[in-house]
């Protein structure tokens, strides 16, 4: 009996399941949000990732219902801490919303606003401001005031953050003039407006705009987050004043506000921790500086509390601009309690986490505007090193104190060329698409008032598209790790090219500078004091334009031995081969051009220069002097771009004739007037050992980047990014190719720096506007030089002196201005030496095939099986 009952229930049990309807797959995917969203905590968030993985969307219906998943999951994993992992949700649900074209689904709301303002919050500012300009023309098409509001709020972030603070002080000021606006917007611009004005020194105006902003946002318990940023910005003015009672009043009131906040982030309550142990070491507080690190370290980092150090372990850190902040101010703390090494360690750490916000980040210019961190934190590492070599004096401070510097030199370029190495054809082609359609929206920008929005936008949204997909591609391969190098490498190299160096380390308060000569590696500093920065500054106003020099040949003389004394350049040598490892503004000075001796000669060849006792040659850094590659190409031959421009106000009538001049030494292929097109170019650049371009080109200014005339269009800078070429040699014989806008370390955004990011090692470039005569005058020495044999490097020193020994040059034409205007970058080998090396190199790999095959053949065949060693 009781096994028919058994039986019984077992068939109505089926029998019910069969009749109940399949869900189907976007209902399954709605209960798991609604499940999740019910008990949100990191233990459903796991249950979540493990279900979805099972979703294999459709249907639009589907797609949808997956990409509210992801937006869902995306704002508990910022929640939870992970912003990376929200990142990445938020990254895949705009991707397959806008792959699908989707619609009935605020996007803009629950994807695009919060992905904005994460990709802010890591330092990735192109996709944030991309993210942010898109929603916010979506917003004006919609006319969505309430999103439009949000935009201008955090693209005046964005712009905060890279510098550009008169852009976000106009945005906002504008937005606030001409838009309608709700009491708690207004007083939340303001507040930005407030934090704009502080960057921008203007103490007194920040602080009305603060109080201002209070006023409006402390009615509104919806705006406790907001009221607490305002009160805490109010702290940092009062702070910056030293007024330490009305900062500890503002920072209480601060941290009662953000108590009472419903939607506060762990990450947000951290940043509280860390401004009020700021506020704390500023007061020389330094126990409850500390005691308010901790709390950090406890927020952000899981079992930190079991941790019996200060320090957090580096496998427990991460991607967080906070953490990275945290450990920096307990580097400080380290030094106020006379502990230099332990400081050391926590600079390390910080470094770490740089690294691997670097690693997140895709355009070039958020990775450049991520390295401007490591310039305190370098220069204060810089401090203990070079404090711990006096006191112990023990070298190997100096060494790594070298070896910091000279990672922030150039290190997105070397980055990239590092990567190029391993990038698959698929990457490198998205890339190219990447760059295509950043020109685009530059160029569109640079119209202004005229620019297509339409246009620009719909290049974002291809932009953002191209992104996604590459990242997916990084994601799956990995980033390749740069190698370092070894000192004594270093030194082995230097002694092979009979050469010394010298590199420079710019930073806010001193400049460093290394000195390797003779396998010895020297140390020294001056403070870029109110007297240091302005001597250089005045030194280059000198080459502003050919007369300044002529008029002043005598302050010329002083000021640039003065200046040669300033940056303690070497007297005397065993080697003559100089290689300057420039930084900062010196990137823009010609060395050979400093004065060694003073004298009251006005004859410009009679007068001592650098040129005089050193063979000066340039590098990025001592990684990239290392890394020169032998001459690629057997034979020397030359493509010529000679646009020359006649009958225009373009016309350079001597390019001509120093086409004629190179013509007579090398055979190649010379484009000239409506053959030099950028077209012509491309197509022809894998083919040459020498580019010599002979055109116009131009630093550009704050709305136009450096660009470059070709015959039928002018190209801007990073669309030389993507050639296809390998030459030994580029020349560019154009104004100002070396300079554009500028960042301390990773140098000028030049013509220049456009064909290095294209491979090309060896550089011969311009620092000002050259003169089309004197310019010819010198390539036609210079590559005199190169068809005798010696190195670019060379060839380049000696042309300076065949055209100061040139009779047939007036005095005034001998200026500085003329001669020194071009500067070399790259390898100091010959060609020839590289060819003798591999003769000889052919020659002993042939005598040994030549011996095994005597001994294989004459003496005949080896035994079948050989005993394995």
């Amino acid at each position: 009996m009781w096994l028919k009952k058994y039986w019984l229930l077992i068939f109505i049990s089926q029998l019910a399941f069969a009749q109940s309807p399949k869900l189907s797959l976007e209902n399954k995917i709605y209960d798991a949000v609604d499940a999740f969203v019910a008990k949100p905590n990191e233990e459903s968030l796991q249950q979540l990732e493990a279900t979805e993985r099972n979703f294999h969307p459709k249907s639009k219906a589907e797609t949808l219902a997956f990409v509210i998943l992801k937006c869902n999951k995306a704002y508990y994993e910022n929640q939870f801490g992970l912003t990376n992992d929200a990142i990445s949700s938020y990254e895949k649900a705009w991707q397959l919303f806008q792959k699908n074209q989707l619609v009935n689904y605020d996007i803009v709301e629950s994807c695009l606003q919060p992905l904005g303002n994460l990709y802010t919050i890591i330092g990735d500012y192109d996709n944030a401001e991309n993210t942010i300009k898109h929603y916010y023309y979506i917003a004006t098409v919609e006319k969505n005031q309430q999103q439009k509001y949000a935009a201008v709020l955090n693209l005046s972030n964005v712009f905060q953050n890279t510098g550009r603070i008169k852009e976000a002080i106009d945005l906002l000021e504008k937005t606030i003039q001409t838009e309608t606006l709700s009491s708690t917007q207004k007083g939340n611009l303001l507040n930005n407006l407030g934090n704009a004005n502080f960057l921008n020194a203007n103490y007194s105006k920040a602080e009305s705009t603060f109080l201002s902003s209070v006023n409006l946002l402390k009615g509104d318990v919806s705006q406790s987050k907001n009221l607490s940023n305002a009160y805490r910005n109010l702290s940092s003015i009062y702070s910056q004043q030293q007024q330490f009672d009305l900062a500890n009043s503002y920072m209480n009131k601060a941290i009662k506000a953000f108590l009472v906040t419903q939607n506060g982030t762990p990450r947000e309550q951290a940043k509280l921790y860390f401004e009020n142990a700021n506020l704390h070491f500023k007061q020389a507080e330094v126990e409850l500086a500390e005691a308010n690190l901790k709390a950090v370290f406890k927020i952000l980092i899981p079992n930190y509390s079991k941790s019996k150090t200060i320090l957090p372990n580096e496998n427990s850190l991460y991607a967080e601009t906070v953490l990275m902040d945290a450990l920096d101010l307990q580097a400080e703390i380290f030094l106020a309690k006379k502990q230099p090494k332990k400081a050391l360690e926590a600079y390390q750490l910080s470094f770490h986490i740089e690294e691997l916000l670097q690693s997140l980040l895709v355009y070039e210019n958020s990775k450049i505007v991520s390295q401007i961190r490591n310039r305190k934190r370098t220069e204060k590492c810089l401090n203990i090193y070079y404090s711990l070599y006096q006191k112990e004096k023990n070298t190997s401070y100096i060494e790594s104190a070298f070896l910091l510097s000279e990672a922030t030199k150039s290190a997105v370029l070397r980055a990239h060329l590092s990567n190029s190495k391993t990038r698959s054809r698929e990457e490198k082609l998205i890339m190219a698409q990447l760059q295509n359609w950043n020109t685009i929206i530059i160029k569109e920008q640079q119209k202004l008032d005229l620019a297509d929005i339409s246009k620009i936008n719909q290049a974002i949204q291809k932009q953002n598209a191209l992104m996604l997909l590459l990242k997916t591609k990084t994601t799956k391969k990995g980033n390749e790790s740069e190698k370092g190098f070894a000192i004594k490498d270093l030194y082995s190299k230097l002694e092979k090219d009979k050469a010394l160096m010298v590199e420079y380390f710019f930073g806010y308060n001193k400049m460093y500078l290394f000195t390797i000569d003779d396998k010895k590696l020297k140390i020294d500093f001056f403070r870029t004091d109110h007297t240091a920065v302005p001597s250089i500054v005045s030194f280059l106003d000198y080459f502003n334009n050919s007369q300044n020099i002529i008029n002043d040949v005598s302050n010329y003389n002083h000021y640039g031995f003065l200046l040669y004394e300033l940056l303690k350049l070497p007297k005397k040598s065993n080697n003559k081969n100089l290689i300057i490892v420039p930084d900062g503004v010196l990137t823009f000075l010609p060395f050979e051009a400093l004065i060694t001796q003073e004298s009251t000669t006005t004859n410009f060849a009679k007068m001592h220069y650098l040129l005089n006792d050193f063979k000066v040659g340039y590098s990025n850094s001592a990684s990239f002097y290392m890394d020169s590659k032998p001459f690629q190409h057997k034979k020397e031959n030359v493509l010529g771009v000679f646009p020359i421009f006649e009958n225009s106000p373009l016309a350079l009538p001597f390019s001509k004739k120093e086409m004629e001049s190179i013509k007579i030494n090398f055979s190649g292929t010379y484009l000239e007037k409506s053959k030099a097109t950028f077209e012509n170019f491309k197509t022809n650049a894998s083919n040459f050992s020498i580019l010599h371009l002979s055109t116009h080109a131009t630093s550009g200014d704050i709305y136009s980047p450096a660009s470059m005339k070709f015959y039928d269009q002018e190209i801007l800078y990073s669309e030389l990014y993507n050639l296809n070429m390998n030459p030994d040699l580029v020349v560019l014989s154009a104004c100002e190719t070396g300079l554009g806008k500028f960042y301390k370390a990773e140098g000028a955004m030049s013509i220049a720096r456009g064909f290095q990011f294209a491979g090309a090692q060896n550089l011969l470039f311009s620092l000002w506007k050259v003169n089309d005569y004197t310019t010819s005058v010198f390539m036609k020495y210079f590559y005199e030089n190169v068809k005798n044999n010696p190195s670019y490097f060379e060839a380049n020193h000696q042309a300076k002196l065949d055209y100061l020994n040139d009779t047939t040059i007036p005095n005034a034409k001998k200026s500085p201005y003329y001669w020194s205007a071009m500067v070399y970058y790259g390898s100091l080998e010959s060609k020839s030496t590289t060819s003798y090396f591999l003769y000889i190199l052919l020659l002993f790999v042939t005598s040994i095939g030549l011996f095994l095959f005597y001994k294989k053949v004459i003496h005949g065949r080896s035994p079948k099986h050989s005993k394995k060693e």
